[in-house]
């Protein structure tokens, strides 16, 4: 692609790739078929992700959600897990509490009459209550989807089917405290940074955030005259930090994301970071540009490799 000029403008930062080393990383070897890899390896387990579902009452999304669920949990060969990436009620920022009730009764019964499946959870920006004070000031709070979910806080570690999974907390205020950006913030990157060093190396290791780690979903866009420019909000700002501690770690071997609510799998010194799409499509309105609503199935085995497709429900 020809231009004059790209600018990546994160929150006011540019951001710099981080310059990797030729070598340190084996090349990824993602795609597998059958019970076993390439290389022999058998397989751990199949993980369904769904992300971005906006459950709400009207514009029929409870029964796309159960078509959804049910999709999931019919298939031939049984899904071990499901990872739900975030923004899983519609909108937490600008309904009233009776709504925001109502959608997580919605969500809490769909689960329990069409699912079997356990399910993991990473939070969204529209699982976060933003209101306004009487002066004028936004509070920013996650404990009320915390709450619902049963989570100690909004990010943590599992181990499941001989891999490490680590669910980011993706969703953070913005420097001047009126919005969000993408960033994981000192306390979570220094205990992302302890818990790669505290993983077996043989481990392989799978990232699951809202907001993508690293996306090229955000360069289609229309109307472009010279530039591109990339908000805070649109992927993290932290990706150069992010992705050199990664690189100190080939086990890592998967990012997992949505919030964009486009399809992509993308491909960055040999670790896969996959954008699927969004359960949603455009928000209970079709598609959305050409990512038909769905979800991600993954089959992972234990050399670290992995098979994936997109699956329109």
């Amino acid at each position: 692609m020809q231009r004059r000029s790209l600018i990546k403008s994160l929150g006011g930062l540019m951001l710099l790739p981080a310059v990797a080393k030729a070598g340190l990383r084996p090349a990824a070897n993602e795609l597998r078929a059958g019970p076993t890899g390439v290389s022999g390896a058998a397989h751990a387990l199949r993980i369904a992700h769904i992300t971005d579902v906006h459950l709400k009452g009207d514009l029929d999304a409870p029964r796309h959600f159960a078509d959804c669920l049910r999709h999931i949990n019919s298939q031939e060969k049984k899904v071990d897990l499901i990872l739900n990436g975030g923004d899983i009620v519609f909108d937490m920022n600008k309904e009233n509490l009776d709504m925001i009730n109502a959608q997580w009764k919605l969500v809490h019964q769909l689960m329990k009459d069409e699912n079997a499946i356990p399910v993991r959870y990473a939070l969204g920006n529209h699982d976060i209550w933003w209101y306004e004070n009487d002066k004028g000031q936004a509070t920013y709070g996650k404990q009320f989807s915390l709450d619902q979910l049963h989570l100690p806080r909004a990010y943590y570690s599992f181990t499941q089917g001989g891999w490490k999974f680590m669910v980011l907390d993706s969703v953070h205020l913005d420097v001047d405290n009126t919005w969000y950006i993408g960033k994981l913030g000192d306390e979570q990157f220094q205990w992302l940074d302890q818990e790669l060093k505290a993983t077996d190396p043989a481990t392989p290791v799978l990232i699951l955030s809202h907001i993508p780690i690293l996306t090229s979903t955000v360069l289609v866009e229309d109307n472009i005259v010279n530039r591109w420019e990339v908000l805070g909000g649109q992927m993290h700002t932290d990706t150069a930090k992010i992705i050199a501690l990664f690189y100190q770690y080939p086990n890592v071997k998967l990012c997992l994301s949505g919030h964009i609510h486009l399809r992509e799998k993308l491909v960055y010194d040999n670790l896969t970071f996959l954008c699927n799409g969004a359960v949603s499509g455009a928000w209970w309105k079709g598609n959305n540009r050409e990512t038909a609503p769905g979800y991600g199935l993954i089959d992972l085995y234990t050399d670290g490799s992995f098979d994936e497709k997109y699956v329109n429900y």
